[in-house]
């Protein structure tokens, strides 16, 4: 995005710095010094025809951020002061606004630059926080909201024992990333599409499914857990809910009630959050780290595409696309295959699968910016959630949890992890049934839910830290 701030007075833009300076409890020299770090991809401030234009970009390849846990920084550059900032709120960025309109009108001799403080007032509206109507999602068990249990049979606790009121469908312990971003519009909670019972679509609608991958596994879900519901079925199933919805809508009564509104299609969020499940296919098949990235990847990225703009013909307009996680960091994937010691890192991880992680982003995230050049009228966020995932295993501690790596509930093994006896497992011991796949007392302690979800504690806190992010969702990214 670009704010153009009217700068008549101001004929050079030199970068420099400043010393350390708090500003609502933003340290502004650690931020400077963070950002210099990855200055090539960190936001730039150039100056045009007497504008300024400060623009806001989204690092494509870095791990580090001006905030670790934060999807977006700005770095402000006016005639020799150099001020680098992360926008925690509007709010936030306005109380900057002010502080630059103090320090040019005490600072400068002429008081004429007070000109140049009204034309940083006058940000007050040009963006306005986002807000949705509807949200519409796709993805896999990251934001399956019972789509998986829908179709063939619902997951039983204790997956859902931190849920409010009951079980609903999600393998976690309770809410989702997507249930928070729900809960930040006001929205209810996404009904699954697959669901007939109880559904109510008229905020949106959810066609995740756990197992999905973005491709088609010519396989059977009763044999390898994979979802035949691919993100190409799940745009097909979407592009049918758009049309027959409106059909069905216009009958008036509950339907106009049940099912949303013809323009709630093009103002709503459009979430995904799919890729993990397709990297771990090809690695559970054996193929080695370098066949996947070099011949799956590409393909996974171009099928991608596909959907996204298949969405887009549709209506959809404003996307909101996680990047994976560290799947290096989860027990189903490091348990799969033996691996040598020198594969893990300091954290406990297994590097070369997350390096695979970290090339599927990469890929994905050129795939963003050629999408936001082809969709022209589309407002797309890339979202790092691998950065902030790879944080709390990295600093459980610090983050509240005292288990990284080991599962919360499970059974038996370093991890508390047994893909043969999972979270939920029950036997038979004389004639009666005993649960043996049982969860910790304690799983807001806990990153990992079953090895290979996140807790809701862990997702509250990614969730945190991609929110001020949400807010901005409907305005255009630079390419």
């Amino acid at each position: 995005m670009s704010v153009m701030i009217p700068l008549p007075l101001v004929p050079h833009i030199i970068g420099a710095k400043i010393v350390g300076m708090d500003l609502d409890g933003v340290k502004f020299q650690e931020m400077i010094q963070k950002c210099n770090m990855f200055a090539d991809d960190a936001v730039k401030t150039v100056q045009q025809r007497n504008m300024v234009v400060i623009m806001i970009f989204v690092p494509a390849s870095t791990e580090m951020r001006c905030n670790t846990f934060m999807v977006r920084s700005i770095k402000v550059t006016f005639d020799h002061h150099q001020f680098c900032i992360n926008p925690l709120s509007y709010l936030t960025f306005l109380s900057i606004l002010h502080y630059l309109l103090f320090f040019f009108v005490t600072n400068m001799k002429s008081i004429i630059y007070s000109l140049f403080a009204l034309s940083l007032l006058s940000l007050s509206s040009a963006h306005a926080q986002c807000h949705f109507p509807a949200i519409f999602n796709f993805g896999d068990s990251n934001s399956d909201t019972g789509g998986l249990s829908a179709a063939f049979g619902q997951v039983g606790p204790p997956h859902g024992i931190s849920f409010p009121g009951s079980p609903a469908g999600r393998y976690c312990d309770g809410r989702l990333v997507i249930d928070f971003i729900a809960e930040s519009f006001g929205l209810p909670y996404l009904s699954p599409f697959l669901d007939s019972v109880g559904s109510n679509f008229s905020y949106g609608a959810n066609f995740a499914t756990a197992g999905s991958p973005i491709r088609a596994v010519n396989t059977t879900f009763r044999r390898t857990g994979y979802s035949p519901f691919s993100l190409d079925v799940q745009a097909v199933q979407f592009s049918n809910f758009h049309n027959r919805s409106q059909t069905v809508r216009s009958r008036g009564g509950i339907y106009a009630k049940m099912l949303p509104e013809a323009n709630s299609f093009s103002k709503a969020l459009y979430t995904i959050d799919i890729g993990q499940n397709d990297l771990t296919a090809g690695y559970f098949a054996k193929k080695t780290v370098q066949e996947i990235g070099t011949t799956d990847v590409p393909e996974l990225i171009s099928q991608f595409k596909t959907a996204v703009t298949n969405i887009y013909k549709e209506g959809g307009r404003y996307f909101w696309i996680h990047n994976t996680g560290p799947i290096g960091c989860l027990a189903y994937v490091i348990e799969w295959f033996p691996l040598p010691e020198s594969d893990f890192d300091a954290h406990g991880c297994a590097s070369p699968l997350n390096h695979l992680a970290q090339q599927f982003n990469d890929a994905l995230s050129q795939a963003v910016t050629e999408l936001r050049a082809s969709l022209s009228e589309a407002a797309i966020t890339y979202v790092d959630v691998y950065s902030i995932k790879y944080e709390l295993f990295a600093h459980a501690q610090e983050h509240g949890f005292s288990k990284s790596l080991v599962s919360c509930c499970g059974y038996g093994g370093k991890y508390n992890y047994n893909r043969k006896t999972g979270c939920g497992k029950k036997i038979i011991v004389d004639g009666k049934e005993v649960l043996i796949g049982k969860s910790c007392d304690e799983p807001d302690k806990a990153i990992v839910w079953d090895g290979i979800h996140f807790t809701q504690a862990a997702n509250k806190i990614i969730f945190d830290k991609i929110a001020t992010g949400l807010s901005m969702a409907c305005h255009k990214q630079l390419l």
